[in-house]
């Protein structure tokens, strides 16, 4: 059995294993990866032959680390990402080529309709009637998403708000408060298997799953990079956040929200940005964080969509897809019963 896995911003790492008894045996590590000395490599092997094989992958990565000297020098990988290559040998996890993703384009939604849907559809993932999906948003009106622990006027100038016709709504991910306008802004969703990010920690799942559009991003001549914890960020600034939130049958909904342009007078007055927050990023004003992807392209906005989702249907195995009828009821149902109610909207007020 062969089990592969790249490391964002690294190097590949393959694992050929066989199982006799319930253990490792014969297994073999590959890639395009430094290690130094040499004969580490066999040490490697030699720390996972005859691991169990229902071993995780936190076990598997302290047999790799505790069979390594500490003048061993592991460039591009780490003992996790060998652990995460051995699950996926074993079936036990899963990489991006074991899937074929449905892709979502559809017309412009309101805020908690579009909310409500990353509920639905995520639910319907785990519950197995859906399969792995991105879905790109369209935006119907102005809005201030905020994240699922934050606290309303902390958060946001309601005033502010209610002036510019800004719709305030909550999501289900954590995360910062994101203002979004029709045409201004790129808004995805992946709604993914707890298998695809298996062994990965929740900052590691963050840069596995921006991967393929800071790839897409470089083909556009924009060289981004994932920031810790969930940024997007270019050498002119941040370009876009992430969030997630992962159901506890596992299924994991990761969503981004790209600045593609932004009224950054409007945004200041809607959204309330603090100095203790403004103050680890390196700038005084909100203005000067958020480089919008108009600035560094010179693209209209529907042709930035159209090459991130040929980007992805490059790298994967994709088909068109649309939100069923009977999603769209459910989600036209929570709209209306949660994601537009003030019960839900202040739940931390």
């Amino acid at each position: 059995m062969r089990g592969e896995y790249k490391v964002p911003g690294g190097k590949l790492v393959a694992v050929d294993v066989e199982v006799e008894d319930g253990r490792l045996a014969r297994v073999a590590v590959s890639g395009d990866f430094f290690l130094e000395p040499d004969d580490a490599l066999e040490d490697i092997d030699g720390a996972l032959t005859g691991m169990p094989e229902t071993a995780n992958v936190a076990q598997l990565a302290s047999a790799v680390q505790g069979a390594l000297d500490d003048d061993v020098t592991m460039i591009g990988f780490s003992p996790d990402a060998v652990a995460i290559a051995v699950r996926r040998a074993l079936g036990h996890a899963t990489g991006w080529h074991d899937h074929e993703f449905e892709v979502i384009h559809e017309g412009p939604e309101d805020p908690a309709m579009h909310l409500a849907l990353d509920q639905v559809l995520t639910e319907e993932l785990d519950a197995g009637r859906r399969g792995p999906t991105l879905r790109i948003w369209e935006w119907a009106s102005p809005a201030v998403i905020i994240g699922s622990f934050q606290s309303l006027r902390n958060e946001v100038d309601l005033e502010g708000a209610e002036r510019h016709g800004v719709t305030v709504v909550r999501r289900i991910s954590g995360g910062g408060a994101m203002f979004v306008e029709p045409g201004n802004t790129i808004t995805y969703s992946l709604y993914v298997p707890a298998s695809l990010v298996e062994g990965l920690s929740f900052e590691r799942s963050y840069a596995f799953l921006d991967d393929w559009v800071l790839g897409a991003l470089a083909d556009l001549g924009v060289q981004a990079t994932y920031k810790p914890l969930n940024d997007i960020a270019s050498p002119a600034g941040k370009i876009a956040g992430a969030a997630q939130k992962r159901l506890r049958g596992g299924a994991v909904l990761h969503h981004v929200t790209m600045a593609y342009d932004i009224d950054a007078d409007k945004m200041t007055e809607v959204l309330r940005i603090g100095r203790e927050k403004l103050s680890d990023k390196g700038t005084k004003s909100a203005n000067k964080r958020v480089d919008p992807v108009r600035s560094q392209t010179g693209m209209a906005r529907e042709d930035v969509i159209e090459a991130f989702t040929a980007h992805f249907r490059a790298r994967y195995r994709t088909v068109d897809g649309a939100v069923t009828p009977d999603e769209r009821a459910q989600a036209a149902e929570l709209a209306r019963t949660k994601f537009s109610t003030p019960e839900w909207t202040a739940r931390v007020p």
